[in-house]
């Protein structure tokens, strides 16, 4: 019988970015995987290598950032080495929230390397393999809790991905009608590098269009036919930050919903509504995002104050 707790996953040069899917290996963010249980894994993340160029480290939003790209990379770690999923395939994401302990998170910092307690639940199969799937996430560090995420994806092959995205499945086409059109500019002034800004202001204080720099190292680390969903949780905390005064409101809990593919080739328009304080008093800001006429993206965004700096 085999001993699904102490089985290894991984293969024996570890964690390549092909399984992050990752072009860059300086972003891989996550270093060890293990199976504790017929479907639950252990998960080991690093976060020493503070060169990488997925945050600047600067604001305390940063932290949030961090741990949302690492949680993200867990789909495809899981997919490829846990569930036997061909390289190719597409991961659809359907819904996604978090909730986070800020303070915790803060005192782990860059330096530190958190396990995650993966659960998956709700697997679905086709053909005898996984075809969507449920994660149930805890994030530690030293037995300190410093978040849970919790998410759902489907799983694509390239023909049925393809049938379905149609004219719109092309990347290196998608990418390239993009790089055409001008970039709305960023805020005249605000928090962030120039780089970093993914919302381009209106009239409309609530109001924004889309920045979609394709040539930004993290979000279009490599070619997508369509913007990719941690450009668009990155918008929604800008947006609801934007709401709250700038930089005085940090990312505390968010929870999404993807409804449509955002493309390339056309605006989308980003809209924040402030919404009544929750019972922890904390703000809440919904973010909705839109293009030509369709809902695409919800967010419901909740805001602490920021925490003090070190």
């Amino acid at each position: 019988m085999n001993d699904v707790t102490t089985a290894t996953v991984l293969p024996p040069a570890g964690i390549g970015k092909n399984l992050v899917h990752k072009h860059d290996p300086s972003q891989v963010l996550l270093s060890g995987l293990r199976r504790t249980g017929e479907d639950t894994f252990l998960i080991t993340a690093d976060w020493r290598n503070t060169g990488r160029p997925l945050t600047a480290r600067g604001s305390h939003h940063d932290d949030a950032v961090l741990l949302t790209e690492t949680i993200r990379q867990t789909f495809p770690l899981l997919s490829h080495a846990g569930f036997d999923v061909p390289f190719g395939h597409h991961l659809l994401w359907d819904e996604y929230r978090f909730a986070l302990d800020l303070a915790a998170l803060r005192a782990a910092d860059a330096g530190g390397r958190p396990d995650l307690h993966v659960r998956c639940h709700d697997i679905a199969r086709r053909r005898g393999r996984v075809s969507a799937l449920t994660l149930s996430i805890s994030v530690r560090d030293g037995g300190r809790w410093l978040g849970n995420a919790h998410t759902r994806f489907s799983i694509q092959t390239p023909a049925v991905y393809q049938r379905l995205r149609g004219a719109h499945g092309d990347a290196e086409q998608a990418m390239a009608t993009a790089r055409s059109r001008p970039l709305p500019p960023p805020p005249a002034s605000g928090e962030g590098e120039f780089r970093d800004s993914v919302l381009s202001p209106t009239d409309d204080r609530g109001r924004w269009q889309l920045r979609v720099d394709t040539h930004h190292p993290v979000y279009f680390d490599h070619p997508s036919d369509h913007a990719p969903g941690i450009l668009l949780l990155e918008a929604a905390q800008q947006a609801a930050r934007s709401m709250r005064h700038a930089s005085s409101g940090v990312t505390e809990a968010m929870e999404t919903l993807f409804h449509r593919y955002i493309e390339l080739d056309s605006p989308c328009w980003v809209e924040a509504t402030p919404l009544p304080n929750d019972q922890q008093d904390r703000t809440r800001i919904l973010v909705t995002m839109r293009q030509d006429g369709q809902l695409c993206f919800t967010a419901l965004v909740s805001l602490a104050g920021a925490p003090p700096a070190r």
